[in-house]
């Protein structure tokens, strides 16, 4: 299990597809506008990081477009084919 923090937050990488996660690559592109999600989707195709948040299906905040259940509907849509990614899952 590896935590990783920034910014006060705490979150557990719970998938680090084909190596996606690169440290300073997301601490470089998190802001708290990421602070309420409950997981955080990182995505790279052509060298360039792309962050999505996400939150557990019953938040009061969810809606199926930032559903974690539709992740992979995500990834499918909305990425890159194959593209290397991560999840983080925030610790509270």
């Amino acid at each position: 299990m590896k935590i990783i923090e920034v910014e006060n937050n705490k979150y557990e990488l719970i998938k680090d597809y084909k190596s996606g996660f690169d440290l300073k690559k997301f601490i470089d592109h998190y802001t708290d506008y990421y602070d309420d999600y409950d997981y955080i989707v990182g995505d790279i195709a052509y060298d360039k990081l792309r962050l999505k948040g996400f939150y557990d299906s019953n938040s009061k905040k969810v809606k199926s477009i930032n559903d974690y259940k539709n992740l992979d509907k995500y990834l499918e849509d909305d990425c890159a084919v194959d593209c290397r990614y991560f999840i983080l899952k925030k610790i509270n």
